[in-house]
């Protein structure tokens, strides 16, 4: 058993085992031919991925960042040459999904025209859906190149990695700030009909 938990993609397989297992028992696999059922579907891994892109967000503004200033200098390269680029890849493909798969949805859905428009009744959702635009936009176009300077997976001066470090980070606080509302517009257009 602890060979299971000892390897990530191992517990990943055992938890995709269990759904489907979850999804046997439930009869699920009955329903396959169903819209519904895939409607349902492509809103969980729609919530799946944005609690990756989201988790890492809040990840990197209320645990990394912060905790950067109390780490020794000797030690700052374990975050910045494994852990930072593990969890911005993560990130980034997090930021992907949650927009392809939302975007997906709402089409599925039939209100992608609606919510982009802002119109009623589906103004709450797209809402959320034009601010996980912008922080999506950020992630891929100004987080990510930055970060990239920042971490030395492209070469630039120290006075351009510190501009690239302050441009990133400002940025990435813009998305915590976002995902806020973001957050709040997603869940009430679906539990308070806003």
């Amino acid at each position: 058993m602890g060979a299971l938990f000892q390897s990530l993609s191992r517990t990943i397989i055992a938890g995709i085992v269990i759904l489907l297992v979850i999804m046997g028992v439930a009869g699920t696999f009955g329903k396959l031919g169903d819209m519904d059922w895939w409607r349902f579907f492509f809103r969980y891994l729609h919530v799946l991925s944005g609690v990756m892109w989201i988790g890492l967000l809040w990840y990197f503004n209320f645990v990394q960042t912060p905790s950067m200033p109390k780490i020794p200098d000797a030690e700052k390269p374990a975050i910045s040459k494994v852990i930072a680029p593990a969890a911005l890849f993560w990130f980034r493909w997090g930021a992907m999904s949650t927009l392809v798969t939302g975007l997906i949805l709402a089409t599925m859905n039939n209100y992608i025209g609606q919510a982009l428009m802002l119109q009623k009744p589906f103004s709450a959702i797209g809402l959320g859906m034009w601010l996980a635009i912008i922080m999506w936009f950020n992630v891929w176009f100004i987080i990510w190149p930055n970060q990239k300077k920042v971490l030395g997976i492209v070469a630039v001066s120290p006075e351009q990695k510190a501009a690239a470090a302050k441009l990133a980070g400002m940025t990435s606080r813009i998305n915590t700030m976002l995902s806020i509302p973001m957050l709040f517009c997603m869940v009430a257009q679906q539990n308070a009909g806003l």
